[in-house]
């Protein structure tokens, strides 16, 4: 079994990275803002969920694939750093016009779809593969038991951690619509801010690391 140590480890990095502002906590604080914190709330569960695949697929050994290439390491380490800078530019370049969209009232939509564009946000999420590939798999240690069930164990940890950090920023910006709405100009402040960190979090990936 996993000894305590190892998990209070996993869990306190899991936690750092989980809570810098990423496609996942930016998306949760939009849905918010659009729909109010149900709407938050389910993206942030629809956000866990997408994370699973990618544990169960580092389980099943691509993690061990791509930690042991460094070209295959490298490759996945720049798309994600590339596609978090994406975003975080187009966070910045839309920031007009979800400025708007907070301003009327929240809009309506079903659960089940907000769930799924959460799961997709999820499972397209450059920095959960990135850990999942390259920090995860540090944990583990062979003498303690089937690798593959610690691999899933340390994931779903990982999502649940992410699920309550987003939960918690899916009500604290429910709460807040009301205010951001009495000035558009302060949803577009946050949305440049929130751009800038994660193209520098972007910055950062790409720069720093290597497969091991």
């Amino acid at each position: 079994m996993i000894s305590i140590h190892t998990l209070l480890a996993f869990s306190l990095a899991s936690f750092l990275l989980i809570v810098l502002p990423g496609p996942s906590v930016l998306f949760t604080i939009g849905r918010s803002l659009e729909f109010g914190p149900r709407g938050g709330l389910v993206s942030a569960v629809g956000n866990g969920l997408g994370g699973i695949p990618p544990a169960i697929a580092v389980a099943l050994g691509v993690g061990a694939l791509v930690a042991e290439s460094a070209v295959l390491f490298t490759v996945v380490k720049s798309v994600g750093a590339v596609y978090i800078a994406y975003l975080g530019w187009q966070a910045i370049k839309h920031r007009g016009d979800q400025a708007l969209d907070v301003a009327g009232p929240a809009k309506a939509m079903s659960s089940g779809r907000i769930l799924r564009q959460g799961f997709v946000v999820g499972i397209t999420n450059p920095k959960i593969l990135v850990f999942f590939v390259a920090v995860l798999p540090q944990f583990v240690d062979p003498a303690n038991g089937n690798v593959a069930l610690q691999m899933m164990l340390l994931g779903m940890i990982f999502v649940t951690i992410g699920v309550l950090s987003d939960g918690t920023w899916a009500l604290v910006a429910g709460s807040a619509r009301d205010w951001f709405a009495q000035s558009p100009s302060r949803i577009s402040t946050m949305s440049a801010a929130g751009g800038a960190v994660m193209i520098g979090l972007g910055g950062v990936l790409l720069v720093t690391g290597d497969q091991h």
